[in-house]
């Protein structure tokens, strides 16, 4: 093996490009040794006995806390006090938010809306492992990470009503939330997008030699697209510090994991990428937390990706456009619900630390509803975004084509003022 090494120069994690090299006529003299010497596969063994490998063993899920909120762990837990209050305050704020804004659309006050309900200690416990420098790009259901990093609740409820003061100007579905200011890039619908630019912001960090990483959050069903098998190959080879952080909660919309492939969950693929893997109990936060933390460690120490995959159910429908008990039964719900709430879990261990109590859930509760109600009053009786916005935006120059369009759209207005009688509605 050390006269391979010496032939077959893996690249070195120090790298700041990918360069690796073998060196051709020392890989022939090899062939007849007892390594393996192919580029593809330079660290294999050569057998004389035919076996095909149908087993393997199934990796472990790390937790933390057991569910009554006790410590089982032996590993250290570096957190002080205030941030274990951020991330429980911020649990009740989303879920708050949840239930209040998933009724506003049922009302028809806005159109489209996804809860988190079942997921709260994925998005706080991974959101307080980072800094803001790392890089976010969400799939659709990481509002929680936003409202850690200090996403406020009238920008949620502006990017929901599509208002004057929405920074995305009415152009995106609600819940399609973004923040220049706090690194997190704007959702895109169409699944797994966001994964294979990931590694590209990750490789950018490293280039310019940051002490960050760039963190993709997606689904066990985006884990299906072509971009997520793009991704980690190019993360692996690139030695980017990436995070892939898989949100396994059972179903793809409809279709439950068991549908979906037959191999140990999605994990087991990041060793098909030569990355780092970790799977963690998604609704312990501190497992999460430890774990996210761990994975950042690993990929800017060794420059190497990591795969998380968090193991969570997803209490909620996937959204409002969707009813979950015609693929799923409501005591099966109410099962998790009851048994497995990341919330409850959380809070449990907050009062053994005696962190928290009822007379604080109570007084908390009640504060929040009240920001959130009054934050959701506001941003409902602003005026939409100026038609200014139709045509801006893309081009640095607006081409004479959508001048030309803007000046008609101008001219019909100021004609047939009583077919556009909503004009008022939108800031000049």
């Amino acid at each position: 093996m050390k006269i391979l090494n010496r032939c077959y120069q893996l690249y070195k994690p120090t790298s700041r490009l990918y360069k690796p090299t073998y060196n051709q006529s020392c890989l022939n003299r090899l062939y007849s040794q007892t390594n393996v010497a192919f580029p593809g596969a330079p660290l294999s063994q050569y057998t004389e006995s035919l076996k095909i490998d149908r087993d393997w063993p199934v990796i472990p899920t790390y937790r933390f806390l057991d569910t009554d909120g006790n410590v089982i762990s032996k590993d250290p837990l570096s957190i002080d006090n205030d941030t274990l209050l951020k991330m429980y305050t911020n649990m009740i704020t989303l879920n708050t938010m949840d239930m209040i804004m998933y009724e506003a659309q049922r009302q028809g006050r806005i159109s489209f809306y996804m809860t988190s309900y079942g997921e709260e200690a994925i998005h706080m416990g991974s959101a307080a492992a980072l800094t803001l420098d790392d890089v976010i790009y969400g799939q659709y259901r990481e509002a929680g990470v936003l409202l850690y990093r200090g996403f406020t609740l009238d920008e949620f409820m502006n990017q929901m009503y599509s208002n004057d003061l929405d920074y995305g100007k009415g152009r995106q579905m609600p819940v399609h939330y973004g923040s220049n200011k706090l690194n997190f890039q704007t959702i895109s619908s169409p699944l797994g997008t966001q994964i294979p630019q990931a590694v590209g912001s990750a490789y950018a960090l490293k280039l310019e030699g940051k002490q960050a990483v760039s963190l993709c959050y997606f689904g066990d069903g985006a884990a299906s697209e072509g971009d997520f098998h793009a991704a980690l190959n190019m993360a692996a080879t690139t030695e980017s510090p990436c995070i892939f952080f898989c949100r396994n909660n059972g179903y793809a919309i409809s279709t439950p994991c068991i549908e979906q492939y037959r191999g140990d969950g999605i994990a087991a693929r990041g060793h098909g990428y030569g990355v780092a893997t970790i799977r963690v109990d998604g609704n312990d936060a501190l497992a999460v937390y430890n774990s996210v933390k761990e994975a950042k460690r690993i990929a800017l120490s060794e420059s190497r990706p990591v795969l998380i995959e968090a193991m969570t159910y997803r209490v909620s429908h996937h959204s409002t456009s969707d009813d979950s008990s015609a693929y799923r039964s409501k005591q099966e719900v109410a099962n998790w619900q009851e048994s497995a709430s990341p919330i409850n879990r959380f809070r449990k261990y907050l009062e053994k630390q005696n962190l928290w109590d009822a007379e604080k859930e109570k007084t908390k509760s009640s504060e929040i509803r009240k920001q959130v109600l009054k934050a959701f009053g506001k941003a409902e009786k602003r005026k939409k975004p100026s038609l200014k916005g139709l045509f801006t935006d893309v081009y640095d120059t607006l081409p004479q084509h959508l001048v030309e369009q803007e000046a008609e759209l101008n001219r019909l207005l100021k004609k047939y003022p009583t077919h556009f009688n909503s004009i008022d509605q939108h800031a000049k």
